[in-house]
């Protein structure tokens, strides 16, 4: 008996032995090249940027992986205590591998080994983490072996706090969250500490397995999983019986974000502000790093400029006709079904919709919506949509509703509701409550806005095209057009640094310009083709007179003129041929926007910006646009202290009288010149309009004192917008419109007045001093020592300086090629020579 006991005790002994060099062998052979674990104390998870407006609302978000980091004392307890019901109960007990589990599992799975379930698993937490971040997700015994060794060294090397805050910061819980707080967010649009006991229970019942426990997809499964959380929850006494059964008795209801939504409208703003950040801090950071961008956008002002842009291009679009319906299905039985095939054209407006002619009479049509509503289109909404006919021209006027639709047409429609008069106007939204519709198409022409303050250069609305979704292009920033005669201004800025002043006699009259060897004579012509003999530089701009303009190009010299716009940024190099003086270079909407700004700011130098300050996923500010130093604008509390006081470090790169002055002038162009249109909006405003040759590009860029707008309409593919389409009729609307909506509420502030400046009263037409009886009499900026006197002034011509004014010069009726001097004093560089730079052809310039 002796014998067996001591034989069974060795044959224990040898199996014990011999297990435990198979584990010891199993630990070397798996754990020889297993990955370095230590990594995970430093680790900083992929954090999606985040991209914000100046009020703080959410623009954009990029990502990698869509995750927010959250400290673990951060989350509520209940969330941390619903994962380890679900996921590791004995967590804060087990050394890595739950033993327990593991054979709970084993029995588990040999019961089940003949059937179709599913083998169950035993992994803890700590083994999520070795396998989420070391290993893949391979299914193998190897894969578990190496899984448990490294949740051994883990254990060994990490507190179970460090531990628990990697795997909630980094388990995928579907819908593209990586982490519980993203998951919050995209389940059901709240923080976690909002979350009720059921939401907590659902979000730990996902880590098993996301897609098996879709809510919209798998409502019943994932509601059944949830349960059992929350049994979980109750058994391990994280929450009360009561709570449970309550928990239990809510409905599992996902919802979309709201207040964290992202602010729409803003496309192409979020999309130059992401390829700034491409730029500065390459891929790996804008997607995974985590950045907090705070941008200059100002969401009201954002708003208001679409809809003011989306306005003026849809008012152009109905001028020039119909082009056609968007499909043709047919009628009768079954109609509603085939409008849902239809797809509606990209980048249509939210309160747009599509609808089917179902019948119609002389004076309406019968329409039918997605929604199965009827309505009716009245004659009196179709008289805009005469025929498109190539080069822009119209089809007869409408007299019936067959002239412009016919059954079955699909067309784009918006819900008419009466206003306090009782007149049909749009519906803001889908227009459900209604049963009267407007016919609606997509603009072909495209155009941008941008609204900067010129004091910083910080822009605070910018709008790429009617439609982000339709193009992603951001002709604001992307598009190089001609300006036209938006330039001029900085033509007659050299002259005003050159020592002519606004009252400046300048020859409006024709002339011929030689090009050089084997190139035809330039003659350029004004709009309309009329003269206005000798006239003042102010009339010259407020006319937008292209003839004063190149004969005062010709005096001041190109190179300076070439020299300002680079100054300005409105170009990196201008072409020194008298063409450029009328707009003929190419340039965006931001950058001659920013010129604009820096003449109502005296001529500061500014750098439009779209952001503000940057951090990093710390909280660390790694850029600030404003980097002037003020150590005393970082108090917490005031005690008293003086304001501090900003150094203005901004460069001066023009004389802030000169700047000043072409103000005033520009004041004049709103006033009494081609933007009389903008001079609705009551409130001192500045600017000018542009329109290229053909009528292919049109521009109205101005300002207030405070604020930059510039607006560029034109089609993509440059051709004519038509012949009596200027700056004046279709950019400037758009501005009125903007500013108007902007400056509502805003006192009416007269532009700043820099030191030396005289002020006299002076006669428009003349520029001379204001004697008693004059008529049209305003007040005009002057340098000291430059008010004209009462003598007879000279006239500027183009050809050879230094020849006395004749008598036909001042009527209007000398021939060009000979020049007569003002009596200013100038500094400009004379005749150009244009015979050796050549021009293009009527280029530029235009009204």
């Amino acid at each position: 008996m002796a014998r067996v006991l001591i034989a069974l005790f060795s044959f224990l002994f040898f199996a014990l032995v011999c297990a435990g060099a198979g584990v010891l062998y199993i630990f070397y052979q798996y754990g020889r090249d297993l990955p370095d674990f230590s990594q995970l104390a430093d680790y900083e998870p992929p954090v999606m940027t985040r991209i914000y407006a100046g009020d703080g609302s959410l623009i954009a978000e990029y990502a990698s992986e869509k995750r927010v980091f959250v400290p673990l004392d951060a989350m509520p307890k209940r969330v941390t205590n619903a994962f380890l019901s679900a996921e590791d109960k004995s967590f804060y007990t087990h050394p890595g591998v739950d033993f327990m589990g593991v054979f709970r599992a084993t029995v588990t799975n040999l019961r089940n080994y003949h059937s179709d379930r599913r083998p169950v698993g035993a992994s803890t937490i700590t083994q999520q983490v070795a396998k989420n971040f070391l290993l893949t997700n391979e299914v193998s015994f190897s894969r578990k072996i190496k899984e448990a060794i490294l949740a051994f060294r883990i254990e060994r090397s990490f507190s179970k706090h460090h531990i628990l805050e990697l795997y909630l910061n980094e388990i995928y819980l579907g819908f593209g969250s990586y982490g519980v707080t993203a998951a919050a967010l995209n389940y059901f649009d709240k923080s976690l500490n909002e979350l009720s006991i059921s939401e907590i229970a659902f979000l730990a019942a996902l880590p098993k397995a996301p897609n098996n426990y879709n809510p919209i997809k798998n409502p019943e499964a994932a509601k059944d999983r949830r349960d059992w959380v929350i049994g979980r929850m109750m058994e391990d006494g994280y929450i009360t019986p009561a709570e449970a059964k309550t928990a239990i008795a809510e409905p599992l209801v996902v919802r979309d974000r709201s207040e964290t939504e992202l602010f729409k409208g803003a496309e192409h703003f979020a999309e130059d502000v992401r390829r700034e950040l491409l730029q500065r801090y390459g891929e790996s950071v804008l997607y995974k790093g985590g950045l907090q961008v705070r941008t200059t956008l100002d969401p009201k002002m954002q708003r208001v400029a679409q809809t003011a842009l989306r306005g003026g291009l849809l008012a152009y679009d109905r001028r020039h006709g119909w082009r056609g319906r968007v499909s043709h299905i047919p009628t009768g039985p079954g109609w509603l079904e085939r409008l849902a095939e239809v797809h509606a054209p990209a980048g249509i407006l939210d309160e747009w919709q599509l609808a089917v002619v179902l019948s119609l009479d002389a004076t309406k049509a019968i329409i039918g919506l997605e929604n199965g509503q009827e309505g009716t289109i009245p004659l009196s909404e179709l008289t805009w949509a005469r025929q498109w006919l190539p080069n822009l021209g119209l089809g007869p006027q409408i007299r019936t509703v067959s002239d412009v639709l016919e059954a079955g047409d699909v067309v784009l429609v918006q819900g008419l509701e009466p206003d306090a008069k009782g007149e049909k106007v749009p519906s803001p939204g889908p227009g459900t409550g209604t049963s009267v519709f407007g016919l609606r198409q997509l603009p072909a022409v495209d155009g941008a806005m941008v609204a900067m303050d010129p004091h910083t250069g910080r822009v605070v609305a910018m709008v790429g095209g009617f439609s982000y979704e339709r193009s992603e292009f951001n002709r604001a920033t992307q598009a190089m057009r001609q300006p036209g005669s938006a330039f001029k201004p900085f033509v007659y800025l050299t002259a005003l640094d050159s020592g002519y002043t606004p009252s400046s006699i300048i020859l409006d009259a024709p002339a011929v310009f030689e090009q050089g060897p084997g190139l035809p004579p330039w003659r350029p012509h004004n709009y309309g083709n009329d003269f206005l003999g000798p006239t003042t530089l102010r009339v010259g701009v407020e006319k937008s007179r292209n003839l004063m303009t190149v004969r005062l190009a010709q005096a001041v010299g190109m190179k300076k003129i070439a020299a300002t716009a680079t100054k300005f940024g409105i170009v990196d190099r201008l072409e020194t041929n008298l063409s450029s003086a009328l707009g003929s270079g190419e340039t965006t909407v931001l950058r001659l926007t920013g010129a604009y700004a820096m003449l109502v700011n005296g001529g500061k130098r500014i750098i439009p910006t779209l952001i503000d300050r940057i951090q990093d996923r710390t909280g660390h500010t790694i850029y600030r646009h404003d980097d002037r130093e003020c150590p005393n604008c970082r108090e917490t509390f005031w005690t008293g202290q003086s304001m501090p006081e900003l150094p203005d470090t901004r460069e001066q790169i023009t004389d802030p009288m000169s700047a000043y002055q072409i103000v005033s002038i520009l004041e004049g162009v709103v006033q009494h010149g081609t933007g009389r249109k903008v001079a609705a909006v009551g409130k001192p405003l500045a600017g000018k309009t542009g329109t290229s040759n053909d009528s292919n590009d049109t521009w109205f860029v101005g300002f207030a004192p405070d604020l930059a707008v510039g607006v560029f309409v034109g089609f993509d593919v440059p051709h004519s917008l038509g012949g009596h389409e200027t700056g004046g009729s279709v950019a400037a609307p758009i501005f009125r419109d903007f500013m108007a909506s902007t400056l509502v509420d805003q006192p009416a502030t007269p532009f700043r007045i820099p030191p030396g400046i005289r002020l006299v009263r002076v006669n428009h037409h003349s520029g001379r001093p204001a004697e008693p009886g004059d008529k049209d009499v305003i007040v005009e900026a002057f340098k000291p020592g430059t008010v004209p006197g009462e003598a007879p002034t000279t006239v500027l011509d183009g050809g050879i300086p230094g020849v006395t004014e004749g008598p036909g010069a001042e009527t209007g009726g000398t021939e060009s090629g000979g020049t007569v001097t003002t009596g200013e004093e100038m500094t400009g560089e004379g005749a150009t020579g244009v015979a050796a730079t050549p021009v293009v052809p009527e280029a530029g310039g235009l009204y």
